[in-house]
């Protein structure tokens, strides 16, 4: 085991990286995602497959919904690229290698990963003694949220250009933030150039979760609450897509989780799949 920076990301941020190195080493062909950097900036212990939050059965939803929501945001910015959208803004970066992993599309990008400044600061060690260095399609925003740091300030004095559109991701963060907090981050999200599009996930209302896995995301619940990060946001798609509207969106729309099983689960020889519970606003300047 390599020695590591302290102050490693927080459990979740760990947990997703992962999961989806899990997807590559025991779901069947085809993959979702290819992704086994994340496991390399983690590098844990050799036993990390038996403990009980990799559980293969456990886990195969959740595993699901990582890989695929993934999977989605980068084919919308592959989509994007065609029409000349060349800017690319993860909110809550976590332990995301999209441009590591896909340098073909991310070295025509400029790709900015915005999250707090102690995860920005290990990730960049990380990268450095991996050898993956910062490409130069590359920053790392660091942005210290509880002190009430500005990410948008940051963002610009980071090089990105406020007067061309871009996609901007924020997967697996909602449930974190207060409904005003999420509607600050739409209404500046909504102000980017025209033809910005922004890919945001949320949690339906636990009502609506699939039944198989109530058991499985009441757990995550508890899990999310004894970590120090609890859920507290939960929508349905009308109460999403107004929300944007209200912040000033021109178009917004509800990618839902029968949408992505339909797109990447379809064929499946392993029954792999993602069940009802998170979804996905798309919303457009």
């Amino acid at each position: 085991m390599q020695d590591k920076p302290k102050n490693i990301p927080d459990h979740t941020a760990v947990r997703v990286a992962l999961w989806r190195a899990l997807h590559v080493q025991i779901d069947a062909l085809p993959h979702v995602l290819e992704d086994e950097v994340g496991l390399k900036l983690v590098d844990p212990e050799d036993e990390w497959q038996t403990q009980p939050d990799m559980d293969p059965s456990f886990t195969s939803g959740f595993r699901a919904s990582i890989v695929a929501r993934a999977r989605f945001v980068e084919d919308l910015v592959t989509e994007q690229l065609d029409k000349a959208v060349n800017q690319y803004v993860i909110l809550g970066a976590g332990l995301d290698t999209f441009a590591e992993r896909r340098t073909e599309i991310a070295s025509r990008l400029k790709v900015f990963e915005v999250d707090q400044p102690e995860t920005q600061e290990w990730k960049r060690k990380r990268l450095m003694a991996l050898g993956y260095g910062i490409p130069k399609w590359l920053q790392l925003v660091p942005v210290d949220f509880e002190a009430g740091t500005s990410w948008w300030e940051k963002l610009k004095a980071s090089g990105f250009d406020a007067k061309q559109p871009a996609v901007v991701a924020s997967t697996g963060v909602s449930q974190y933030l207060t409904k005003e907090a999420i509607l600050a981050t739409l209404r500046q999200v909504a102000q980017l150039a025209p033809g910005s599009i922004l890919a945001m996930t949320f949690l339906l209302p636990f009502e609506q979760t699939e039944t198989k896995i109530k058991k499985e995301a009441e757990e995550a619940k508890k899990g999310a609450q004894s970590s120090g990060t609890p859920f507290i946001s939960f929508f349905t798609p009308e109460e999403m897509i107004d929300l944007a509207k209200e912040a000033g969106f021109r178009e917004a729309r509800h990618v839902s989780s029968a949408d992505l099983n339909q797109r990447y689960f379809t064929g499946r020889t392993d029954g792999l799949s993602l069940p009802k519970g998170e979804e996905f606003l798309i919303a457009t300047t």
